[in-house]
């Protein structure tokens, strides 16, 4: 079966059925739209009671609700000395150590970080020999991305590709899964150096958003890099201050440089996560 299924993905046309499944989520209509948030609730287990708005049918489209925001207070930021927030709500696919400038993704494979951040030494200079995070969001979690760190944006970079889908069964077996999908490379400045925070799109996302830029992907020209620098108002962001959402679930890759901070010792792959709650510390500059 999981054979199969990853057959499906490479002959599928991914952007044309993503982009369909887009067009549905943005559907107004109530019999479609009501119906389809209905389902969607009873098949993912939905907890709406955090809901800012908890009840399914006062959201204008599907979209919309998959975005919905939550009640204050629902997700607390951590605030120990020194410590990074959890960027989103899902599980841990991997984490730990840049080594010889690849990003582990799953048993057998692994990719470069130079072409995960869409191929700029520059870019990928900060973070050889650092550390990563890659967080799964699934249908069933919130889907808006916060910020680990307070900090400062430096740049965005929007690199197209594929849309295979970033479950467990995909990563085993799709070689150089993140670095191949679509994604929003966002970085950062911050006390702890550079910070990147990827937004991976993948198969039915229908969309990428930032805070400061609204929907980067899917976009309709060719557009690689926006970056926000001194002729533009600067975008500074505090830690647990929202960044980014996914329209439909995918997956947020987080990365620091070097002996900079280490994650939680408990994390492994697999660990369930809750935007906002201790993810790690930065070293201590005493």
């Amino acid at each position: 079966m999981n054979v199969l299924f990853i057959i499906f993905q490479y002959i599928v046309p991914q952007h044309l059925l993503s982009r369909a499944a887009g067009m549905v989520a943005e559907c107004e209509w109530p019999w479609v739209k009501n119906k389809f948030i209905q389902w969607f609730i009873r098949r993912y287990n939905v907890n709406m009671d955090e809901a800012a708005d908890p009840e399914p049918l006062n959201y204008k489209n599907f979209n919309a609700f998959f975005t919905r925001e939550l009640m204050a207070g629902a997700r607390p930021i951590t605030i120990e000395e020194n410590s990074i927030a959890c960027p989103a709500d899902g599980a841990i696919s991997q984490l730990g150590d840049i080594e010889n400038g690849r990003i582990f993704q799953a048993k057998g494979q692994s990719y470069t970080l130079e072409e995960l951040i869409g191929g700029d030494k520059e870019i990928a200079r900060p973070f050889q020999g650092g550390r990563f995070a890659t967080v799964y969001l699934s249908p069933k979690d919130y889907h808006r991305v916060h910020m680990p760190l307070t900090g400062k944006l430096k740049s965005m970079t929007y690199v197209p590709g594929d849309l295979f889908s970033v479950n467990a069964t995909t990563a085993e077996n799709v070689p150089r899964l993140f670095s191949r999908n679509e994604r929003a490379v966002c970085i950062f400045e911050t006390d702890a150096g550079p910070m990147a925070v990827i937004l991976v799109g993948a198969m039915i996302v229908a969309g990428i958003e930032t805070v400061w830029a609204g929907q980067v992907a899917p976009i309709k020209r060719e557009i690689r890099t926006q970056k926000y620098l001194a002729k533009q108002k600067a975008i500074s962001l505090k830690k647990g201050q929202e960044m980014g959402r996914f329209k439909l679930g995918s997956t947020a890759i987080v990365l620091f440089g070097p002996d900079v901070m280490q994650w939680r010792e408990d994390l492994k792959a697999g660990s369930p996560t809750t935007m906002g709650e201790l993810f790690g510390h930065t070293h201590s500059s005493d």
